[in-house]
């Protein structure tokens, strides 16, 4: 296993939990909570700048939900793919370690901890669907930017504007993870808000996999031609 890719992700998804994690942290002045606006452009800005990053290294995942369905759509190969987990939650951990560590703690306290989690009046269940979906819509835009076989120069600005519409809509109600990294980095560090893991593990997954699947067996009619003409 190559160790580039493997750092590659490790610092993407670095990137994204300190930053969204401190945007949060940063824009919270009282008891009403985040800047909605603030933080999902940190969130965005972030994934968009390193996917254009690393997508030449690593294909720019950063994100265990995005591995796995690029796993499911024949991307990489299961030893790639558990490579990729291990420096993505490793990253998402550092992170967070980092924010603890320069960050006031009362500030960080204020804000949750940065950590995705159901919001008031959304019920588990509902949680997971929410984060099914808005994984979904991100994994779709993914696949049909920087996984086709062409890909895209402009992948990156696309993925980052589909973080953003995501955590407009769902970061009141779920925190819009869509990413067991951004939800494992902030919980473990801070050991809160550990009863929700199994939300921010099963949405995503599920919603990336639907997706991945979508385009491999049903959109991606060239590939399967190719395929086809080749047996």
């Amino acid at each position: 296993m190559r160790l580039r890719p493997l750092v590659a992700e490790f610092v993407g998804t670095f990137t994204l939990i300190f930053v969204g994690v401190g945007a949060i942290a940063a824009t919270t002045a009282d008891k009403r909570g985040p800047d909605l606006l603030a933080v999902a452009l940190a969130h965005g800005l972030a994934i968009g700048v390193m996917v254009g990053a690393t997508a030449a290294v690593s294909g720019g995942h950063l994100n265990p939900a995005v591995t796995l369905g690029a796993l499911v759509a024949g991307r990489i190969g299961i030893v790639g793919a558990v490579g990729y987990w291990v420096a993505q939650f490793l990253g998402g951990i550092a992170g967070a370690l980092m924010i603890a560590v320069t960050v006031p703690a009362s500030q960080l306290k204020a804000a949750g901890y940065g950590i995705p989690a159901p919001g008031q009046g959304v019920g588990q269940l509902e949680a997971v669907v929410l984060e099914l979906i808005l994984t979904f819509f991100l994994m779709f835009v993914i696949y049909g930017t920087a996984m086709r076989g062409t890909g895209s120069a402009v992948a990156g600005l696309f993925i980052g504007l589909t973080i953003t519409l995501d955590i407009l809509v769902g970061g009141p109600l779920t925190g819009a993870a869509m990413n067991p990294a951004r939800f494992v980095g902030p919980a473990l560090v801070n050991l809160s808000q550990l009863q929700f893991t199994w939300i921010y593990f099963v949405g995503p997954a599920a919603g990336a996999i639907a997706a991945a699947a979508l385009w491999r067996f049903v959109l991606e009619e060239g590939r399967r031609a190719r395929a086809a003409s080749a047996r």
